[in-house]
C-alpha cells in the first residue's frame, strides 16, 4: 500500500504560495487562440486549460520544479492496488460559498465521463468513485492504470448545488450553464465570458490559500488578436503576454524592444500528422517517403528566436526527449532524400497522380510558413501538393470523419497530464479517433499492445519498455512527421513577474499550469 505522507503534504502545499513584495495588483491582459472552451469536462486546448487551472481546482497539483505530485483539494491519499482513496482538506469552499465535499467530487467524475468530451478518456477506466463521507473520495480502477494520479491534475471539481440549482429541465448536466459560468472553488472568479473575444475574471478574496497582494486584481483573456495587435498593444503598454502562436520574428522584436520572453515546455512536439485512411497515405511506403522528405534543420532554424530562446529542439523519434521510451538526443531526425525517393518508389501509387493537401491552422500564422516548407519538400521528391487554411473550429469539425481530414494536418499536441500516456494514447490508440489529437485515424494493433502496455505496467522500469516499442513501432508505420520536440515562448511586459514561466525551480510540468494567476505578479 502506498501512502502519501499528510505533514510532507502540508509542507509541499504551502509552498505553493508565492511570497511577494508589497506591490498592488493591476489588470493582467494576455491573449490566446479563440478557442476559450469554458466547460471544464469538455477543456482540451490551451486556452481552455487556462481557464481550467484558474477557475476551478483539483484533488492533485503537479510539483513545482519537480517531477510527482502535491496535494491541493486533497489533503492526502493512499493506494492499494486499483483503489484510490482521497481525504480532502477541511475548509475549502466553492465561489458560490458551498463547501467542497467528497459528492462534488464524484459528480465531476460522473460529469466528466457521461458528457464524454474533452479530456474524458483519462477517466475511462474509473469503474466507480464513492463518497465515503464529506471529506473521503475512494475511486476503483477497472485495471492498473500507471498514470491515475497525474490525470486527476484534468479532474476539475465542480459545485454540484450550483449547477444542479442552476440547469434548465432539459440540461442534465447543466451543460448551457457551465458554458458561461463559473462553479469551481479556483483562485479566480469569471465575471464576462464571450469564448469568440474575451473572458474577464477577478480574484477570488475567500479563496482558501493565500493569494500575494500583487496577483492581478483582474485577469481580461483575449482570444484571436492578430500578431500585429499584439505587437503594437504591448508596445504601447496595453497588452501584458502574447499568446505562444507569434511568428519568430515578432517575438524576437518585442524582445529587442524590451520585452520578456517567458518559457513553457517539455511535454509535447510539432507534429505533421498524415490522414493514414487516405490514398496515398494509407501506403505506409509513401508516409515513409514523406517522413524522410522532410527539412528538419531548416524547421529548427524556422522557430530560433534569440540565440538563447528557441520555440522548440530536434525531434529524436516520436516521444520528446526526457519523457519514457525517447531516443536519446544524438538520435536527431534529419532529412534524407535518398531514402525517401527510395520509399516512394515502393510506393502503390504513381506520384505523377499525387496532389498532397496540406492543411495548416489560421489563427497559428506559424503553421503557414511550415506548409510552404513542406510544400518545397515534396515538389524535391516530385510530387504536387496544395495548401490549405483552416480556421480552428472548421479544422475541428472536418477530421471528425476520415473523408474529410486533409492529408497533412499541422498541430501543436502535449502531453495533458505531463505523462506520455495523454501525449500518445490520444493520438494513436485506435478507440481514439476523430478527435483533433488524432487526424492521423490510426488502427495498428501492436500500437494498441504497447500503448495498454505503458497504461498497466507496475514500475517506471517497465514504463519505459514499453514506451520505448512504442517509438520504433512508431517510426517503423510512421503515422506523423515529428518536426521537433516544442518549448513554448511567450512575450510580456516588464509589468508582469512569474515565476512559474521564468525559474525552472519553480516550473510546473504541465502545459498552461505555468499560468496560474494566483503565482504571478503584476505592477499596477
Amino acid at each position: 500500500m502506498a501512502i502519501w505522507n499528510t505533514s510532507l503534504a502540508a509542507g509541499l502545499l504551502a509552498a505553493t504560495a508565492l511570497v511577494s513584495p508589497a506591490l498592488a495588483g493591476g489588470t493582467l491582459r494576455l491573449d490566446e487562440v479563440a478557442v476559450g472552451e469554458l466547460d471544464p469536462a469538455k477543456a482540451s486546448d490551451y486556452a481552455d486549460s487556462i481557464l481550467m487551472f484558474n477557475v476551478y481546482d483539483t484533488l492533485v497539483l503537479p510539483a513545482q520544479g519537480a517531477a510527482g505530485h502535491v496535494p491541493h483539494l486533497a489533503e492526502s491519499w493512499t493506494s492499494d492496488g486499483n483503489t484510490f482513496t482521497f481525504t480532502l482538506r477541511d475548509g475549502a469552499a466553492f465561489q458560490s460559498g458551498n463547501p467542497v465535499t467528497a459528492d462534488d467530487v464524484v459528480y465531476s467524475l460522473d460529469r466528466t465521463k457521461a458528457l464524454g468530451a474533452g479530456l474524458s478518456y483519462l477517466f475511462g477506466v474509473v469503474e466507480s468513485a464513492e463518497a465515503v463521507d464529506a471529506r473521503t473520495v475512494r475511486f476503483t480502477l477497472s485495471s492498473p492504470y500507471a498514470p491515475f494520479v497525474a490525470s486527476l491534475t484534468r479532474l476539475p471539481i465542480v459545485d454540484k448545488a450550483l449547477v444542479e440549482a442552476s440547469k434548465a429541465a432539459d440540461d442534465t448536466w447543466g451543460e448551457a450553464f457551465l458554458s458561461g459560468n463559473g462553479a469551481g472553488s479556483g483562485a479566480y472568479v469569471v465575471t464576462a465570458h464571450n469564448p469568440q473575444e474575451e473572458t474577464v475574471m477577478e480574484k477570488n478574496g475567500s479563496y482558501f490559500l493565500d493569494i500575494a497582494e500583487a496577483a492581478p486584481d483582474q485577469v481580461r483573456l483575449r482570444y484571436g488578436l492578430e500578431a500585429a495587435t499584439v505587437r503594437t498593444l504591448i508596445a504601447q503598454g496595453e497588452h501584458d503576454i502574447s499568446s505562444q502562436w507569434l511568428p519568430p520574428e515578432v517575438m524576437k522584436a518585442l524582445a529587442d524592444d524590451g520585452a520578456q520572453l517567458f518559457t513553457e515546455g517539455g511535454t509535447g512536439a510539432f507534429y505533421l500528422k498524415m490522414n493514414t485512411t487516405k490514398p496515398p497515405l494509407d501506403d505506409v511506403n509513401c508516409r515513409l517517403a514523406l517522413s524522410e522528405a522532410f527539412d528538419y534543420d531548416t524547421s529548427i532554424r524556422m522557430i530560433a528566436i534569440t540565440d538563447e530562446v528557441s520555440g522548440g529542439s530536434p525531434a529524436t523519434g516520436a516521444i520528446p526527449k526526457g519523457m519514457f521510451g525517447a531516443n536519446d538526443a544524438s538520435m536527431a531526425l534529419m532529412q534524407d532524400l535518398d531514402a525517401a525517393k527510395a520509399h516512394l518508389d515502393a510506393c502503390a501509387y504513381d506520384p505523377a497522380e499525387m496532389d498532397i493537401e496540406i492543411s495548416w491552422i489560421a489563427e497559428v500564422p506559424l503553421e503557414e510558413r511550415f506548409a510552404l516548407l513542406f510544400q518545397s519538400n515534396l515538389t524535391a521528391l516530385g510530387v504536387k501538393s496544395h495548401i490549405v487554411k483552416m480556421p480552428w473550429a472548421l479544422f475541428a469539425e472536418q477530421v471528425s470523419k476520415p473523408e474529410n481530414t486533409p492529408h497533412i494536418s499541422q498541430l501543436f499536441v502535449n502531453a495533458v497530464t505531463g505523462d506520455p500516456d495523454t501525449l500518445l494514447y490520444g493520438m494513436y490508440h485506435s478507440s481514439t479517433p476523430g478527435t483533433w489529437q488524432s487526424p492521423e485515424y490510426l488502427n495498428d494493433a501492436k500500437v494498441d499492445e504497447y500503448l495498454e502496455a505503458g497504461r498497466m505496467a507496475a514500475t517506471e522500469e517497465e514504463r519505459g519498455e514499453a514506451y520505448a516499442m512504442l517509438n520504433a513501432r512508431l517510426m517503423e508505420i510512421a503515422p506523423t512527421i515529428y518536426a521537433y520536440d516544442r518549448q513554448s515562448v511567450f512575450a510580456a511586459s516588464s509589468r508582469v513577474t512569474a515565476p512559474a514561466l521564468t525559474d525552472p525551480a519553480q516550473a510546473f510540468g504541465l502545459d498552461g499550469m505555468g499560468f496560474t494567476f494566483r503565482l504571478m505578479e503584476v505592477a499596477d
